[in-house]
């Protein structure tokens, strides 16, 4: 919503009155145009990427145009999909299929400070979500958008591959089984570094119990004795109830609705064995101090 620039250097001198008043028709008559094709597609509300020249503002109010300026490339992205509009470049291009769909547009002031920001309920593509975070200070509101983009994380792990495996130390210890299982079946030294990755699998339920203030042997043990005993995977760690009989937290995760994705488990395992790798290529570390 203004006048057209050219892309060369120009020079324009207004000696008279009547040349001013022209080129002032000229403007109006622009503008007029502009207004006159958005207003004939059928739109009552106007999203620019750019500013407005303070006439074609003026143009828009008196036609009942709402208009809304400075609105930044990827927002305006996000608007087009939500509305089912297109983004036109030119005004000449305006057209009424090319329209969004709204109900409602406003805006909204947040508290006793000066924030505003403009809100499109309603929209004719309901997939489109925002989120607003709001916390008391920096460090909450870094909190809870992590929070966030965890769980998002995890919905898209779950569209990409709906597996799931069992939480609680279930998924660790019915692998460390079946490891140390395999290590039975290896003849030579190989066999300590299976039975050593399978150590390390039993590392990650002993941390749960430690963290929530239990004996992480013992309740790893019982953990382990069950699967052995009854043949069934989901047995893990309950740390929210109290004690069953036996004086453990030894649970069926199932039944609790303890799960994880496999995709993000498979990572998790891969990603520890790759550092580990990484380790031990290296022939020495240096610790701090070590040559002072």
């Amino acid at each position: 919503f203004e006048p057209p620039k050219p892309k060369t250097k120009h020079k324009l001198d207004i000696s008279s009155r009547e040349a001013y008043e022209k080129l002032y028709e000229q403007e109006q008559e622009y503008f007029k145009t502009m207004v006159k094709q958005v207003k004939d597609s059928g739109a009552n509300l106007v999203i620019c990427q750019w500013g407005f020249d303070d006439e074609a503002n003026h143009l828009l109010l008196q036609n009942g145009l709402s208009a809304v300026r400075w609105v930044g490339g990827v927002e305006i992205e996000h608007i087009a999909i939500a509305t089912g509009g297109r983004i036109v470049p030119r005004f000449s291009e305006l057209s009424e299929e090319k329209l969004g769909r709204a109900g409602i547009v406003r805006e909204i002031a947040f508290g006793n400070t000066k924030e505003r920001m403009l809100v499109i309920e309603d929209c004719a593509n309901s997939n489109a979500v925002t989120v607003l975070v709001r916390g008391g200070n920096k460090m909450i509101v870094e909190e809870a958008k992590r929070s966030l983009h965890d769980a998002m994380c995890v919905v898209r792990n779950l569209i990409k591959d709906n597996r799931v495996v069992y939480g609680g130390g279930a998924a660790e210890i019915a692998c460390s089984l079946a490891v140390s299982a395999y290590a039975e079946t290896v003849v030579g030294v190989d066999q300590f570094a299976i039975r050593a990755f399978a150590d390390a699998l039993d590392d990650i339920p002993m941390a749960l119990a430690e963290n929530s203030g239990l004996d992480p042997i013992h309740e790893l043990a019982a953990a382990k004795s069950r699967q052995m005993k009854e043949g069934n995977p989901l047995i893990g760690l309950e740390l929210n109830s109290p004690a069953n009989e036996h004086g453990n937290r030894a649970s069926n995760m199932k039944d609790t609705g303890v799960f994880e994705t496999l995709v993000g488990k498979q990572e998790q395992i891969s990603l520890a064995t790759q550092v580990v790798k990484m380790i031990l290529k290296v022939d020495d570390v240096i610790t701090m101090g070590q040559y002072q």
